[in-house]
């Protein structure tokens, strides 16, 4: 659970979002991602236990419907949002100051990938062109040409190796530029990224 939402705060501001009429927990889970940019999400194991305890406090009711609870806010609810009225505009004021925080990280964070992809580009391109060259240029035993059942299929295969690294580079921007990503999305991206060059480089070196 994001900081903001520390000491009880999540519940204060459940009870904001259901002030706004009844819903149901991925409605609230929506809601709450949708507030954070896409770079916050809690997950329902954090939302339905705050939700019941909300209902055992009074402040909160549910109707049950093909197997799903509605959940609406109550009398003492809304009572205990005038009571809170500052505190949810002091929470409201921090709401935004993390995502402006979690954006800029994030921003720094698709630089990095995007970054570990040019890295990896040109790093197995570079790899790519040394062994052509070691191959094409190294002394052959006898001075005869190479035989072509050699160098067809190995030129070809070098040929898909340069083209499975633009499919990559293209695929990578692709889906960079698809949509938000949670900052923990892209350090695995990141990750992930480092640990394929690293077996590539123990691989073509």
């Amino acid at each position: 659970m994001t900081a903001v939402f520390s000491h009880g705060r999540l519940r204060l501001y459940l009870l904001k979002l259901l002030d706004d009429g009844p819903k149901h927990g991925y409605e609230l889970i929506r809601l709450l991602e949708d507030r954070f940019l896409g770079l916050y999400a809690p997950s329902a194991g954090t939302i339905y236990p705050r939700l019941q305890r909300l209902e055992v406090e009074g402040l909160v009711s549910h109707t049950a419907a093909g197997g799903r609870k509605t959940y609406d806010i109550t009398d003492a609810g809304r009572a205990e949002l005038r009571q809170r009225a500052g505190e949810l505009t002091a929470l409201e004021t921090d709401i935004a100051a993390s995502v402006a925080d979690l954006s800029s990280l994030a921003g720094e964070i698709r630089s990095e990938v995007r970054g570990s992809a040019r890295d990896l580009k040109r790093e197995l391109s570079e790899a790519t062109r040394q062994t052509r060259r070691a191959r094409w240029e190294a002394p052959a035993p006898e001075p005869q040409p190479r035989p072509a059942s050699t160098a067809g299929p190995q030129a070809e295969l070098l040929d898909e190796l340069d083209k499975r690294l633009a499919a990559f580079t293209v695929e990578v921007g692709r889906l960079m530029r698809a949509r938000q990503f949670s900052d923990i999305q892209l350090r695995t991206a990141i990750r992930l990224l480092d640990g394929a060059l690293d077996g590539l480089r123990r691989l073509l070196r």
